[in-house]
């Protein structure tokens, strides 16, 4: 063979060699970016959990957007029943109800299921149906107490609206109707339920006006009623979305402020936030998922009753759910779940391979999970 054939052989092996090593240059680029990827997705997270493998049964996503988080188990809420479930899918107890927009406020192991912008509710435990309702106006939002209470908002043909609240068994307390304050907007119950407040919007006048007004609940031996007991406002032109106690102070939340009431004015804390989306109390601390602005990530801020801030920080892009009990917060954001305590410090960090819809506490340090493959229990 000739001097020049032994060079193009040797040409045509390095080529070939080259061509092979820069293949796997690209190849180990690739990998080392989605590796990458796959840290920064979950950076932070203490354990990664696959869903399908937890306690609970499957389901198709149209059924789990019915699934509500509900003592030890899951309630299904449906336009045509509202039936309570074991984790295992199994019924545990129903009762048929006719709603064209069924929605679901819980609170402990209590719930009412309202028919938005229709003319019935039904309140239930884990363990039956307590009382079912009609109303004479469209119902607009409800909620209850520790005990069991129930505040229903309604339209009204004569005034703005109206609230009627009713005792643990159904009997009605009061029944106020809004001629000068506004739109009932939402309520809440003093820790005590001494004290029942109504955040109302008037919208009469040249600028919005926002109020707060205070119901005091008197209790003589088997009855309850409710009598004024104060009003308060504040100069700027928004709206009061959120109320609160915390302990005996009273907390009205807006889009962009917290506000609480001292020497009898409703007053401004020092913090200020872009964009309040989320708040709930536990055990007396503030926790709130805010943001700087449009197309920002989230933040969640958690506030002592005197107004400290506990924690900030970056929490992630899209909120799927919260919830919350007596001493636990839990917050599902992206493809995490962050379980926090009362004092503000991270107890569990967990990233899922499904996406959440809603989320609720069990006993025995657990999560129910209601994801778009079913229903899980994760521990925290």
């Amino acid at each position: 063979m000739s001097k020049d054939g032994k060079t193009s052989s040797i040409d045509t092996k390095l080529k070939f060699t080259v061509i092979g090593f820069v293949g796997l240059l690209i190849i180990a680029v690739v990998l080392l970016v989605l590796v990458s990827k796959s840290e920064e997705d979950s950076r932070g997270a203490e354990r990664f959990i696959r869903l399908s493998g937890q306690t609970g049964f499957s389901c198709e996503y149209a059924e789990a957007q019915k699934l509500y988080a509900f003592g030890e188990g899951v309630l299904k809420v449906t336009k045509e029943r509202v039936a309570y479930l074991t984790l295992s899918g199994n019924e545990v107890f129903s009762t048929s109800v006719s709603y064209n927009n069924p929605q679901c406020y819980i609170r402990n192991d209590n719930c009412v299921v309202f028919d938005n912008d229709g003319y019935g509710f039904v309140v239930m435990d884990t363990e039956h149906v307590i009382y079912e309702k009609p109303t004479e106006n469209k119902i607009q939002s409800a909620m209850l107490s520790d005990s069991g209470l129930c505040a229903i908002i309604t339209d009204s043909t004569e005034a703005y609206g109206e609230v009627i609240l009713y005792n643990s068994e159904g009997s009605q307390i009061s029944r106020w109707s809004s001629y000068n304050s506004g739109y009932p907007i939402c309520a809440a119950f003093s820790d005590d339920e001494q004290y029942f407040a109504l955040s109302t919007l008037n919208t009469t006048g040249a600028v919005y006006k926002p109020y707060v007004r205070v119901f005091s609940l008197d209790y003589d031996n088997d009855s309850i009623s409710a009598a004024d007991y104060a009003v308060y406002s504040i100069d700027d032109t928004t709206i009061l979305s959120y109320t609160a106690y915390i302990g005996s102070s009273l907390y009205a939340f807006c889009a962009d402020r917290i506000y609480t009431v001292t020497n009898d004015t409703l007053v401004p804390l020092n913090d200020s936030f872009g964009t309040i989306n989320y708040v709930r109390i536990v055990d007396d601390v503030i926790f709130t998922v805010y943001s700087d602005g449009v197309n920002q990530l989230n933040k969640l801020k958690i506030l002592s009753s005197s107004g400290e801030t506990i924690y900030d920080s970056e929490v992630g892009s899209d909120v799927n759910a919260i919830a919350s009990n007596e001493d636990y917060y839990a917050l599902s954001i992206d493809d995490r779940i962050l379980v926090f305590d009362s004092t503000g410090n991270v107890i569990s960090d967990i990233s899922v391979d499904e996406d959440i819809i809603r989320i609720g506490f069990t006993g025995n340090n657990r999560l129910v999970v209601v994801s778009t493959g079913g229903v899980h229990t994760v521990d925290y």
